[in-house]
């Protein structure tokens, strides 16, 4: 792999992540591959996907799309849902990836661990992506954020091969980073998405009422989520998340208070199931995050 040629890319799960960066490949001239269900596979085939963004305009991309990856690639996304990941994996071959580099796009810390029993660990670069996008339709994107940002890290391949990976995104108009520490990386995130995918959930509110009308609660699972992460080996730090708060859209909601909107499974396991299991094993205390776990997990869908 190199950056004077284009790269195959294949894209598992092109919804509002995965078909954002999946059209921005396309358009930096890769050849990109979605792998996704079959009505949703024939309809990218057929029209490609069509991105509406201020920050990168309104644009329209051509991809192919297959049901199962039948051929190597340079670099392979995984953007679905961490409810659907284990079905979807199996679109994914590890003797068809070959070499490829696996690039996990996903909510949680837990899921390396699992690529890494799947596909080689040298091949898995976990990401962290910061973004709000939404599928409309299948091949039908909304980007509503003025940013996409990435973070790579990795502790068990190449750092050649991160940045290739890196640049390759950087070349599409995707904010990139390479981080020294993957379990930093994943926490820093962690840190943030935990207490806010549970808080807005729990309440059915944005982020702007969230740091408003139930700050108390925000600063309490922001201590414990920063606490979790520190125990973990992650330098977290609660004034800084929280500065991330205050200047976040406040009409934000977050990607488990919309699928728990329409009624679709949520994402809790690997969020707060995920920081509870963290924190368990490290003996950090985490009240407030356990009842909120726990009220969810109980609450009724619309």
């Amino acid at each position: 792999m190199n950056n004077t040629q284009p790269w195959t890319v294949a894209v598992l799960g092109p919804g509002g992540v995965g078909g954002l960066l999946a059209a921005l490949l396309s358009r930096a001239g890769h050849r990109v591959i979605c792998v996704a269900g079959e009505s949703t596979a024939q309809t990218l085939a057929r029209d490609g996907i069509s991105v509406r963004s201020a920050h990168f305009g309104d644009f329209a991309a051509p991809v192919a799309a297959t049901t199962l990856l039948t051929e190597p690639v340079d670099l392979c996304l995984i953007t679905c849902k961490q409810t659907a990941l284990d079905a979807a994996l199996e679109r994914v071959p590890a003797e068809v990836l070959a070499d490829g580099l696996v690039v996990p796009l996903l909510n949680g810390v837990e899921h390396p661990a699992l690529l890494r029993q799947l596909y080689r660990p040298e091949q898995v670069v976990p990401g962290v992506i910061r973004v709000e996008s939404t599928r409309t339709a299948p091949g039908r994107i909304v980007h509503g954020s003025p940013f996409v940002q990435i973070d790579l890290a990795s502790a068990t391949a190449g750092q050649e091969r991160i940045e290739a990976a890196a640049a390759v995104f950087a070349d599409a108009g995707i904010q990139t980073r390479v981080l020294p520490d993957e379990t930093a990386a994943l926490w820093a995130k962690m840190s943030f998405l935990a207490p806010m995918a549970l808080l807005t959930t729990r309440y059915d509110i944005t982020v702007g009422d969230l740091r408003t009308r139930h700050r108390d609660e925000l600063l309490t699972l922001v201590d414990e989520a920063t606490a979790v992460a520190r125990a973990c080996g992650a330098d977290a730090d609660s004034d800084a998340v929280v500065k991330v708060y205050d200047a976040f859209p406040a009409e934000t909601k977050s990607s488990m208070q919309r699928d728990a909107e329409a009624g679709s499974a949520t994402e809790l396991d690997a969020i707060g199931g995920a920081l509870l299991r963290a924190a368990g094993l490290h003996g950090v205390v985490t009240p407030l995050a356990a009842r909120l776990v726990a009220e969810l997990a109980t609450a009724p869908r619309p």
